[in-house]
This record gives C-alpha cells, sequence and structure tokens, in this order.
C-alpha cells in the first residue's frame, strides 16, 4: 500500500502531457557549467526522478562539492574524463546527455568519444563547439578579457563574473582554453535539443541557438528565462527534459 502511494505521488509531480517511454523510465547524466557544482541541477534532478528516471549529476574535478581538488592544471580534458567515468563505472547505454553552459564543451567531448551509448544531447543556454574549437574561440571580446584579468592575482584560476553569486569558485583557465576535437561518431546521436534563454546572455548563446533553429536536425526552444535556466524557469525545463525521456 506505502509503495502504491509513492508511485502515486510520484506520478502526480509528473506534467500530463508527458508520457512514459517503452522501458518506463530514462537515464539522465546532467553536467553543470562553469564556477558552480551539481546542485544547481538540484530541482531538476529531483523532478526527473520523482517521475521514475535514474539521473547521474557529474562533479567537476576543482568546482562544486570538488573545489577543494581547484588546480590551474585541470583542463577541458579533465572534466570529459570526469563525464566518461560516471557513464563508464555505472555501464550507462540509451542515456540523455545535458550540458549547461561551460557544460555544453564537456557533453560535446563525450559525445565523441560515446556517441553509440547516447541517446539524446541537450544544451542548455550552452557553448556548441565545431571541430577544432575552445570556449576561448566562441567566446565575446569582454568574456575574454575577464577570463585574463580574473586570474593575475591567481594564475591560471579564473574569478567569478563581477555581481555573481557568493557560493561560486574560481575556474581553471585551462578549461576554456582547450579546444574540441571531434571524431566524427558524435554523428550517430539521433536526438540534439537547444534550450536558449532569452535574458540570459545573447551575445554568447544567441549564435547557437540561430544555427540550431536553422537545422532540422535540431529540436529548440526559447524560454522566458536567465542564464541559469534550472533556477529560473525549473518547470518549463523539467517538462522539456521529460520529454527527451519519451
Amino acid at each position: 500500500m506505502v509503495r502504491r502511494m509513492i508511485l502515486l505521488m510520484a506520478l502526480m509531480t509528473t506534467p500530463l502531457h508527458v508520457k512514459e517511454n517503452a522501458s518506463g523510465h530514462a537515464t539522465y547524466v546532467l553536467v553543470h557549467g562553469a564556477w558552480g557544482g551539481g546542485d544547481s541541477y538540484d530541482a531538476t534532478a529531483k523532478g526527473l526522478r520523482a517521475a521514475g528516471h535514474k539521473v547521474y549529476v557529474v562533479a567537476l574535478k576543482g568546482l562544486g562539492a570538488r573545489s577543494k581538488e581547484k588546480s590551474s592544471a585541470i583542463s577541458l580534458s579533465t572534466h570529459i574524463a570526469d563525464v566518461l567515468a560516471v557513464v563508464d563505472k555505472a555501464k550507462l547505454k540509451d542515456f540523455i546527455l545535458v550540458g549547461h553552459s561551460y557544460g555544453g564543451m564537456i557533453i560535446t567531448g563525450v559525445a565523441t568519444k560515446r556517441a553509440a551509448k547516447i541517446s539524446s544531447l541537450v544544451y542548455i543556454d550552452a557553448f556548441l563547439p565545431q571541430d577544432g574549437e575552445a570556449l576561448w574561440d566562441l567566446a565575446t571580446d569582454w568574456e575574454r578579457k575577464h577570463f585574463i584579468d580574473a586570474q593575475r592575482d591567481s594564475p591560471g584560476l579564473v574569478a567569478p563574473f563581477p555581481g555573481s553569486p557568493s557560493n561560486l569558485t574560481r575556474h581553471p583557465l585551462l578549461t576554456l582554453l582547450e579546444p574540441v576535437h571531434l571524431s566524427g561518431d558524435e554523428k550517430l546521436i539521433k536526438r540534439h535539443t537547444y534550450i536558449y534563454a532569452t535574458h540570459g546572455l545573447p551575445m554568447t548563446f544567441g549564435k547557437f541557438y540561430a544555427r540550431t533553429k536553422a537545422d532540422p536536425a535540431w529540436r529548440t526552444h526559447e524560454l522566458d528565462s536567465g542564464h541559469i535556466v534550472m533556477q529560473d524557469a525549473p518547470d518549463a525545463l523539467l517538462n522539456i527534459l521529460l520529454a527527451e525521456g519519451i
């Protein structure tokens, strides 16, 4: 009886227009952005789990819960390896890989290495690199200036942007300078989704939204939200992610 009541409560918290997939549940791997940690996904992960899905929130080295491991030697490859370690240890397959902001660089790198295991890629107001591009190449001039100026007092570790939440920590510069190299395997992934926050940083992410919106192979969503979509538009984001699991 108790188990039945718990299941009923979970179904009641799931939007009515979202259907379960054939297996009854999906698997999500959530990758956070720069300066922050996996706690940015707390509400999202809770909602997905309440709907019966399996969720892995990756802890990136030197950030968030692992901030004590911070080092100027941490690179984009380090963070790609963090995600691969989670995927490989859990022997995941047919999973939905989600990245926010800088996390878009990471999931692109993961996609080129584990494409056969990924059912869907979701970029949440995120960087979307092409072969050979680093985040540095995709950033605006004022962002690049910040990357340089904000690490001079602690070489290799970039301080958050002015006005950022106090819980953010320094971010390793090398992750912003290392390019992504595509193998071609990433083309095996059938579903791609881009979520654009209209009140985020349009100079930065608008170009990725425009590119994906013009490509029929992509599904795109425009949300009335700031850049931290998980906090500004949690219900809308949850609906989109739940639909990925259908």
